[in-house]
């Protein structure tokens, strides 16, 4: 008798109980709406509102025609924009640079992480973490005048340290081929890499000291924590950063080689960007350049779904997506 008693009571108090509608949830949540407000708007006003534009990539445009009303051409300018062979050269400069930034600076921020995290003196730490974070909010402009400034044939500190010091010839490292790329995977460690080691920094952060406590009772010492605790903890991050990173294998960072590279160089340095910028978009030819950006947002997604796929199978189902 009881027990239907307090079965009625909980039906009775369920069929008053209004049901919470999305609008509910939304008023109560009102005040993180609005702060995500700016965010959506500018994802709206700067990554969809122009996808209006890959229209040009299928069309001759004119200026007094407008975007709609311009000639469609298909995929014409796709086989003009493949025709030459200098564009097949700069798919592969782009495609190279992209690949040795990962596999000579990807791993870097990682272990500028796991150096500091071993860090004990605070102050000296907070100081190395200045120096190694400064250069990221320098422009690559500003960079690329200390490069030239330290490399430069006429003065320049390296040079000047090879003909001291090693009786060398003066080198014009910037103007030699061999010379390029591997100052273009210099200088942005040296610029990004410290940067990039807060995401690790954090991660290291959220790992249990228990953990650490439990392995010293193990009797492990600080170089088999960093394998055993510290790598898997941090693990799953550096897949993600792996994966956001090859997301973007054909941009190989514009702003820092336009500011570095020079005619003599373009054989190894001139990538897609900036070939684009100079014979496309300066000529106004906007057709090819928007045809150019498709094909490297399509690359892109390609890529990021295999590399995803691939960590998803080497690390237990563990990706981006």
């Amino acid at each position: 008798m009881q027990l239907n008693t307090t079965h009625k009571k909980f039906l009775s108090n369920n069929q008053n109980r209004r049901k919470v509608t999305l609008w509910d949830k939304i008023v109560h949540h009102r005040y993180l709406y609005i702060m995500a407000l700016p965010m959506v708007a500018i994802f709206i006003i700067f990554k969809y509102l122009p996808i209006y534009g890959l229209l040009l990539a299928f069309k001759d445009f004119r200026y007094r025609e407008g975007i709609l009303k311009s000639p469609w051409v298909g995929l014409q300018n796709f086989k003009t924009l493949f025709g030459p062979e200098a564009f097949q050269n700069v798919v592969i400069n782009t495609l190279t640079i992209s690949f040795g930034r990962i596999v000579f600076t990807f791993f870097v921020p990682v272990i500028f992480a796991l150096l500091l995290n071993e860090m004990r003196n605070m102050i000296f730490k907070r100081v190395v973490q200045t120096f190694i974070y400064l250069p990221h909010f320098l422009s690559w402009v500003i960079i690329s005048g200390i490069i030239y400034s330290l490399l430069t044939i006429n003065g320049g500190f390296v040079n000047k340290i090879l003909i001291s010091f090693f009786g060398h010839e003066p080198v014009n490292f910037l103007l030699e081929p061999p010379y390029f790329r591997p100052i273009v995977y210099i200088s942005y460690i040296w610029k990004e890499a410290g940067w990039g080691s807060i995401i690790y920094l954090a991660a290291l952060a959220s790992i249990n000291p228990e953990m650490y406590e439990a392995a010293t009772i193990d009797g492990a010492n600080r170089f088999q924590k960093m394998i055993y605790v510290t790598w898997p903890g941090i693990k799953n991050t550096v897949v993600v950063m792996l994966i956001l990173t090859t997301s973007l294998v054909m941009f190989a960072g514009f702003d820092q080689i336009f500011n570095l590279y020079s005619p003599p160089v373009y054989e190894v340095g001139d990538i897609i960007d900036t070939y684009v910028y100079r014979e496309y978009l300066l000529k106004g030819k906007f057709g090819l350049g928007t045809a150019a950006g498709l094909f490297q947002a399509v690359v892109n997604l390609v890529v990021v779904i295999i590399v995803n796929t691939a960590a998803k199978k080497i690390n237990e189902g563990e990706g981006l997506f």
